[in-house]
């Protein structure tokens, strides 16, 4: 003997009508067509049904004794139990005030008695596919949220594990470097004078550029994180701090920065913008001629913006390699050196959170321009 498969139904029903003709008639036809239906004759039993085992749909007349829909409709919707079953109002009445009172206790349809069978079946079909389409939406919407709460949570715990390790690296460098200094005041006279310092000039340079590292990934996680007011800018004041940032740098390269007299006023964050003229400008001191030769600018765009750039005196850089700028931890490579990959990246990120955008104009033999934009201040557009 073969066992027929079971059949999963296609919802569960709960027919709610006190004239038990009708209530015969609609469950038969319900189940016959893969429903699994319960019939219930007054509201009060509706009720205590709709909470002992929640529908997928009920369809639930008017005019009953006692209970009537309307208010069974009203106490279903005020019990966050019930309150997301859909009710199809069933009735004889046909006036539109009707109607309308069903929609306003929270009916999401109405059928017209007598009715048909095909309406009833396609109605029926609808509302409980768009429940379970909801419910679908609703599952993943928590489990979205779950998911999210869980990675702020994660991005938390690394972006404190990442300060603290910074922080951490820091003290250890700077003590390195402390100790450079004493250390080269120490060898005047030694025989080996000139090749010490060699050694104490280059653990100073890799000490400073592992703080530049260190700092600007902590630039970076501050920059994805934050959320900073704007204002308008005193780009001359910025400037001078960046320029004085890179004294040294200026010294080691025998560098010239050409800086203009006045500034079009653009709308910012200080210290942000501050970090795209070091980046700039220290790239233009490492790669760009030889002495570099740096000259800074500004001009208002057509579109409201200001475009800011520093033009290095360098051999330029080919097509191919001017597209792969800005890109995630690209390494910025001339003839004799190599940046650490992370300098344009944080300078790109820093002006689209400042609703700017960033680009460099290059030519082989015809040096480079690197540029950003911020939005112009009020009264210089």
């Amino acid at each position: 003997m073969t066992i027929p498969p079971v059949r999963p139904h296609k919802g569960n029903v709960l027919i709610v009508d006190d004239t038990l003709p009708n209530l015969r008639v609609l469950a038969k036809m319900l189940i016959e067509h893969g429903y699994l239906v319960r019939g219930i004759p007054n509201g009060e039993m509706a009720l205590s049904a709709a909470l002992s085992e929640p529908p997928d749909l009920i369809l639930l007349d008017i005019m009953m004794p006692n209970i009537d829909g309307y208010d069974v409709c009203r106490q279903l919707k005020a019990d966050p139990r019930t309150r997301e079953i859909p009710i199809i109002f069933m009735s004889a009445l046909d006036e539109a005030m009707d109607k309308v009172k069903a929609f306003a206790v929270g009916g999401v349809d109405y059928i017209t008695k007598p009715f048909q069978v095909e309406e009833v079946l396609a109605r029926v079909e609808t509302h409980i596919t768009m429940q379970a389409l909801r419910q679908r939406l609703e599952q993943q919407v928590q489990a979205l949220q779950a998911a999210n709460a869980a990675l702020q949570e994660s991005n938390a715990e690394l972006d404190a594990f990442a300060h603290t390790v910074a922080h951490d690296l820091k003290n250890p460098i700077g003590n390195l470097m402390l100790s450079v200094n004493i250390l080269e005041g120490t060898i005047v006279g030694n025989p080996r004078e000139t090749e010490l310092r060699e050694i104490a000039q280059w653990l100073d340079t890799s000490a400073r550029k592992a703080l530049n590292i260190i700092d600007e990934l902590l630039l970076l996680a501050s920059v994805r994180r934050e959320d900073v007011q704007r204002d308008p800018l005193d780009m001359a004041r910025i400037v001078q701090q960046a320029c004085k940032r890179l004294e040294w740098m200026v010294k080691q390269y025998n560098g010239v920065i050409v800086i203009p007299d006045t500034w079009p006023v653009a709308t910012g964050y200080g210290p942000w913008v501050e970090e795209i003229w070091v980046n700039y400008l220290s790239n233009g001191l490492k790669y760009g001629g030889q002495p570099p030769h740096l000259e800074l600018g500004a001009m208002v765009q057509q579109d409201g913006s200001i475009q800011f750039w520093v033009q290095d005196n360098g051999e330029g850089l080919p097509p191919e390699q001017v597209e792969k700028l800005f890109t995630e931890f690209t390494r910025l490579e001339r003839v004799h050196a190599a940046g650490h990959g992370l300098g344009l990246s944080i300078v790109k990120r820093i002006a689209a959170k400042l609703d700017g955008s960033v680009g460099v104009s290059s030519a082989p033999g015809q040096g480079s321009r690197f540029w950003f934009t911020l939005p112009a201040a009020p009264g210089e557009q």
